[in-house]
């Protein structure tokens, strides 16, 4: 057992307040309030990066982890939609894989538009039964951004079916709604879907 008198910044209490933290073979087993205010090391909660395409950055997961982990980032919500425009299916697993060789926490999600609209060259499609199959594996979280939101609006078969699918096993479904108001976004939250990191304006 391991131990460390520190200042914790409690973002939830916004305070800073000494504390002294055990752990074992890398693992917290407590924080505990301590007297000694002077102590120079502070512990902070990592960030966890709440959108990403991790192939943006040019870099299979396990060496993305390498350099997002110096800057505190200790998790990512990773939509591995470019590498399965390219790849389909084969290319999710593989970023699953790579990134189940290092401890960094990735939250994998099923892309549900790929292509990303009908009018693009892709390499793959992923359909519904394409999708079902990734939301049964284990590396896979949620449905990844809904980009589809004319599908969504106009009910489309395939779009409702992957949403859906995602519903019915317990699982959040992401949204990309950008400029949508009014009638169409509420329909369009309507269906299931409970983010939008399109969102530009307060209202």
């Amino acid at each position: 057992m391991e131990s460390l008198t520190a200042k914790l910044v409690d973002l939830n209490a916004r305070q800073i307040r000494p504390v002294r933290m055990t752990w074992q073979s890398g693992v917290i087993e407590s924080i505990e309030p301590a007297a000694d205010s002077d102590a120079a090391t502070f512990i902070l909660p990592g960030f966890v990066d709440s959108h990403i395409h991790i192939e943006s950055s040019m870099l299979v997961p396990s060496q993305f982890a390498r350099m997002a982990v110096r800057h505190g980032t200790v998790a990512t919500v990773s939509d591995p939609h470019e590498i399965a425009n390219v790849l389909g299916l084969e290319g999710v697993h593989f970023m699953i894989d790579d990134a189940a060789k290092v401890p960094f926490k990735f939250f994998f999600g099923a892309p549900s538009c790929v292509p990303a609209t009908r009018f693009e060259t892709a390499g793959a499609v992923l359909g519904s039964e394409s999708i079902k199959a990734l939301l049964d594996h284990q590396g896979i979280h949620y449905l990844a951004e809904m980009m589809n939101y004319p599908g969504v609006l106009g009910g489309d078969q395939e779009v409702v079916a992957k949403i859906t699918a995602a519903l019915d096993r317990g699982m959040l479904v992401d949204g990309h709604a950008p400029g949508l108001r009014g009638a169409d976004a509420q329909k369009y939250f309507e269906a299931g879907i409970s983010t939008d990191h399109e969102c530009f304006t307060l209202e």
